[in-house]
């Protein structure tokens, strides 16, 4: 009785030990054990591999807004209008596609002033006065830039035009599902390797994949170039060309298989 209670914990501290080391190098594995007739042995095993590939991205994207004041609001709205068209044309006679610009916020409020009332010196002061002081327009809109190289020069050359807040520049990937798919094999060969040599150290076989799971990927992160959330106040003349470098996104995958083994 004592022999068979000793192999077993000894089957379970190895099994512990082996488990330990394959945590250390950086991977994820476990071990079920079953209890039938007084035998404790493995019945399968669960890997996590991972995969991860770089892309360089090809598309840009960054906002701007136009505000515009008017003495009414269809003043405000005309005069909105007629600043969001220059902005417009330039984009689109940079080559920016008008599919590519997307206005994603547009506000049209009163503006209103404060007004002080007079007061004598040494007297009680009366509150002042809040007025409405004709309307405001405030438009954002977020373009997409499909020759990332030409990113730093728009941004400049839509502060020229009269755009303001410029701000989130960011680069990512038109379609990533090629580059998901590859990240997703090398996380495959990763677990498969893992089943494979944790097999070998338990001295059992592998039978057959039961279970596969890939866990939700993150977005890639998109690589901000020179203030990835700058806001450019921009009624100044024509400023150099922004350097907005592309940099590389990365692309990650994180599956979980299991193997029943004997």
């Amino acid at each position: 009785m004592n022999s068979l209670f000793s192999t077993a914990l000894n089957r379970t501290l190895a099994t512990l030990v082996l488990l330990g080391v394959v945590v250390a190098l950086g991977s994820y594995a476990y071990v079920t054990l079953k209890n039938a007739g007084g035998w404790v042995g493995p019945t399968t095993i669960n890997v996590v591999g991972n995969g991860e590939v770089t892309a360089v991205p090809d598309i840009a994207t960054f906002s701007f807004s136009v505000k515009a004041e008017g003495a009414d609001a269809t003043a405000a709205q005309a005069k909105s209008a007629e600043a969001m068209k220059a902005v417009n044309d330039y984009l689109k006679g940079e080559g920016v596609e008008e599919k590519d610009i997307k206005t994603t916020n547009y506000n049209l409020m009163p503006k209103y002033t404060y007004e002080e009332r007079p007061c004598a010196m040494g007297m009680w002061c009366p509150p002042g006065e809040q007025k409405q002081d004709g309307f405001e327009v405030y438009q954002t809109v977020t373009v997409k830039v499909r020759d990332t190289a030409k990113a730093g020069n728009l941004l400049t050359g839509v502060g020229s035009k009269g755009a303001t807040d410029i701000s989130g520049l960011g680069f990512t990937l038109d379609d990533d599902e090629k580059y998901k798919a590859d990240a997703r094999a090398l996380a495959i060969a990763d677990a498969k390797a893992q089943a494979e040599a944790l097999a070998e150290q338990l001295g059992v076989r592998l039978v057959e994949m039961t279970g596969y799971y890939e866990e939700s990927p993150m977005n890639p992160m998109p690589y901000y170039g020179m203030g990835g959330d700058m806001a450019m106040s921009a009624k100044a003349e024509m400023a150099p060309a922004a350097d907005v470098p592309a940099g590389e996104n990365i692309i990650t995958s994180r599956v979980n298989l299991t193997y029943t083994i004997k």
